[in-house]
C-alpha cells in the first residue's frame, strides 16, 4: 500500500476488502446463492473480483448475460445477504486501513466510507468489527444511481465531506473502484490485503 505523502483535505475509503476483510464471507455467499438460483456455471475468485464495487443487483445481471441465466436478481441478492448475515463474525478488520483513518481523524481531516454495498449490509459490517463511530460520513450503493466505475459514490461523499473532488484520497481494493476514483478526478491507494479463504 503505497499512500502518497502529500496532504489530501479528504480522504474517501471503500468497506469491503479496505477496511474489512470481508470478500471471504461475501464469496461464500454468491455461491450458496447462485446454486439455490440456478446459477449453473463456476464461480471464481477471479470472476468475483472483477466485478467487485459493482452494485449487488447489477452483479447479478452481468452474470445473467455473461452465463445465460435467468436468475431473479432480488432473490439472489436476499438469499446472498442472509448467508453473510449469519457468518458476519468470520469478517475481520483491516488495521493498516483503518488505523491510517484513525489517524486522518486524530489531524481533524474529514474521513468518509464510499462503499458498492447494501447500506444495512455495510453498516452491520462495520459494526460488527467495530468502526462505525469512526465516520461521519457513509455512503453507500443506495444512495447513488451507478456503481463503480461510475464516479457517483465518491462524488457524493466528496460532497457530504465538503471537500473538492479533486482534492480527496481514496482507498480501494479494485480495479473498477480505482477507476471511478479517476472518474472523480481523485489520486487513489490500491489496498491489496490477503483475504482470508
Amino acid at each position: 500500500m503505497k499512500i502518497p505523502k502529500v496532504d489530501f483535505d479528504g480522504y474517501i475509503f471503500d468497506h469491503d476488502g479496505t477496511l474489512s476483510l470481508s470478500m471471504h464471507v461475501h464469496f461464500d455467499g454468491w455461491i450458496e446463492s447462485f446454486k439455490k438460483n440456478g446459477g449453473n456455471f463456476i464461480f471464481t475468485r477471479e470472476i468475483a473480483q472483477s466485478y467487485a464495487g459493482v452494485g449487488m443487483h447489477d452483479t447479478v445481471k452481468i452474470l445473467n448475460q455473461r452465463f445465460g441465466c435467468d436468475m431473479n436478481p432480488e432473490k439472489v441478492v436476499t438469499d446472498q445477504e442472509a448467508y453473510f448475515f449469519n457468518n458476519i463474525e468470520r469478517v475481520k478488520p483491516y488495521d493498516p486501513v483503518i488505523n491510517f483513518a484513525r489517524e486522518c481523524k486524530a489531524k481533524g481531516k474529514p474521513i468518509s466510507v464510499a462503499s458498492g454495498g447494501v447500506k444495512k449490509t455495510v453498516i452491520a459490517t462495520m459494526n460488527a468489527i467495530g468502526i462505525t463511530e469512526l465516520f461521519e460520513t457513509i455512503v453507500t450503493q443506495d444512495d447513488v444511481k451507478n456503481s463503480k466505475p461510475s464516479p457517483d459514490l465518491f462524488l457524493l461523499a466528496a460532497e457530504e465531506m465538503g471537500v473538492d473532488p479533486t482534492k480527496c484520497l481514496v482507498f480501494e481494493d479494485s480495479q473498477l473502484g480505482i477507476e471511478a476514483a479517476k472518474n472523480a478526478g481523485m489520486k487513489s491507494v490500491l489496498v491489496q490485503p490477503d483475504d482470508p479463504k
